[in-house]
């Protein structure tokens, strides 16, 4: 039976280009997990789009003497191309500027106020009385109270994760003006969260929320679980769904001009309005997507987004009544880079756009590596020195070897055609049953979301090729053995043709650049039986290389590049 995905990336902040942290974090895995599903035949929705709101946007612009419009154009055109370069292949890739968006986030609100989900209330807020204006919660910088770091956040410290309120900085500085701010009184809607707390821990611990619904908790990872029981074993406090902006999503309440919604509130909404876009351009029907129980909602985010994901942006889903729940949040940990946190501020990034321009076409290296070295439960780290040995050490020493063997050994041997094949030994057996046995475990993997498993797996495929070819040695029978040697290249170019499907989830530019090598361009169906993927009688092309290696003066030009530039 086929099954209906909707799969979500964390939005990206318009504000900036994307790192090799982004692409490990939420892009890569989900694309993966994405093309898997396609392949199987299942249907799915893979959705996304610019979070173009927040005080964030509004800081730089004020800092840039520019517009906020002026950004989020720049930075929304960049970063749909950069995922399009990696072969993030979102089906909608949407803007939270857009009316349509405008218009979703707010009758959401409005059905929310309806259903009783906010407690207005007046409290004190921080008010820079130089620019004369509230400062939102990123216009305020403090010393956060969990671990200490100094530059943390009025909602949330990025060094350890921890969300906040501005009211929990130590000694906070407004980042306008630099002044410290004032308190004054602000009337905003807040989202009573307390009376949520105990359907949120069956969900969670035990993935009940009535007999229709239900997760297994057991696939979540054990750190999203911790994290969420944490929050709500320290009970959930009232937290504010408007801000005082005026970039943003209008609040949708008569006299409340200089309001908008929460971006918090506003970005997961952006979810379902690039979903309606999607369905709108192919025929489709969006409910489909977000209130069907037949429909899987996977959310695919950082650690950083996993109490909005986890907590809040359920709240509102089931407070509006009718929405699915996620299914699973596969969080990653976070990316570091040559043992150091990655920083934008202080320009410690690979920044995808200008790897391009110095490792040309080497984006299947990049996610590959980035696979490999997937922070899946804890955080991991990006050296130069490792991408070069992973891509020249296995990429292509071990999975390019064994393909470029079997064609040129295929064309050198029988022009191309794929031999007949004859009667099988057990080495024969063995390698066919072993490649359906890696095939299979491909898929568990990804389906299990760990996709460094799945990596492994997959590379298995090519190491028991090599060895395959080693030991049966057809460039040596081939004198007086040819029968024998036709049924060696006739499984090990099954083997390549099986590599050129089961590939694509984590190489797509090479995995197409293969089916076009073996002439099989239009299959990528998971769904094969390894003995018939490729018949005697079938014309394959000459052989190419699939990849190249990296030399240490690529990669020191690369380091001191990154060097310089951090000073």
């Amino acid at each position: 039976m086929k099954k209906r995905f909707t799969v979500t990336s964390a939005l990206p902040y318009a504000n900036g280009p994307l790192h090799i942290g982004h692409l490990a974090g939420a892009y890569l895995p989900a694309d993966i997990f994405v093309r898997y599903q396609k392949n199987k035949g299942n249907d799915v929705a893979f959705i996304c789009g610019s979070d173009e709101h927040g005080a964030a946007i509004t800081l730089q612009a004020k800092k840039n003497k520019t517009t906020p419009k002026k950004i989020i154009d720049k930075f929304h055109n960049l970063n749909k191309k950069t995922f399009s370069d990696f072969g993030i292949d979102f089906d909608f890739f949407h803007r939270t500027s857009e009316e349509s968006h405008h218009k979703t986030a707010q009758d959401f609100f409005l059905k929310l106020n309806e259903n009783n989900a906010f407690k207005i209330l007046t409290t004190k807020q921080y008010f820079d009385k130089q620019e004369n204006q509230f400062l939102a919660d990123r216009y305020i910088e403090g010393t956060c109270p969990k671990c200490g770091y100094e530059h943390a956040y009025g909602d949330q410290c990025e060094n350890c994760g921890t969300a906040l309120s501005p009211n929990e900085l130590i000694n906070p500085k407004s980042k306008i003006s630099g002044n410290s701010p004032v308190l004054r009184d602000t009337t905003h809607w807040f989202l009573d969260m307390q009376k949520h707390e105990k359907w949120l821990k069956e969900w969670i611990n035990e993935g009940v929320i009535n007999e229709k619904k239900k997760h297994n908790s057991k696939d979540w990872k054990s750190q999203v679980i911790s994290q969420c029981n944490s929050w709500i074993d320290n009970g959930l406090n009232e937290r504010a769904m408007t801000r005082d902006l005026d970039w943003g999503v209008k609040l949708p309440i008569k006299n409340t001009d200089g309001k908008v919604l929460y971006v918090w509130l506003d970005a997961p909404i952006g979810y379902i309005s690039s979903t309606k876009a999607w369905a709108k351009e192919n025929n489709k029907n969006w409910k489909d997507y977000w209130m069907n129980d037949e429909t899987e909602l996977i959310h695919f985010i950082g650690k950083d987004n996993i109490v909005f994901h986890c907590i809040i942006f359920p709240i509102l889903l089931k407070i509006h009544g009718n929405y699915i729940l996620p299914k699973n949040v596969p969080s990653n940990e976070f990316l570091n880079l040559e043992g150091r946190k990655i920083s934008t501020s202080k320009n410690w990034a690979i920044w995808l756009h200008e790897f391009q321009k110095d490792f040309k076409d080497k984006q299947d290296s990049l996610r590959y590596y980035l696979c490999a070295i997937s922070p899946e439960k804890k955080d991991s780290d990006f050296t130069w020195k490792d991408f070069q040995n992973r891509n020249n050490n296995e990429l292509v020493d071990i999975y390019a070897n064994f393909i470029n063997r079997v064609i040129v050994l295929t064309n050198k041997y029988y022009d191309g055609i794929v031999p007949k094949i004859s009667d099988l030994q057990s080495i024969d057996k063995d390698i066919l049953k072993e490649t359906e046995k890696s095939i299979e475990l491909v898929g568990y993997y990804i389906e299990k979301f760990e996709f460094k498993k799945s990596l492994t797996s997959f590379m298995n495929i090519s190491r028991l090729g090599n060895k395959y070819l080693t030991e049966t040695e057809p460039w040596k029978l081939i004198k007086n053995d040819e029968t024998r040697v036709k049924t060696i290249m006739n499984i090990s170019i099954k083997v390549v043709a099986a590599l050129s499907v089961i590939s694509e989830p984590f190489l797509p530019f090479s995995s197409f650049q293969l089916r076009e090598i073996i002439d099989m361009k239009n299959n990528c169906s998971w769904d094969f039986n390894i003995s018939k993927i490729i018949n005697e009688g079938h014309k394959i092309g000459t052989p190419k290389h699939l990849f190249s290696r990296i030399n240490d003066e690529e990669i020191d030009k690369v380091i001191m590049k990154m060097e310089d530039e951090k000073k």
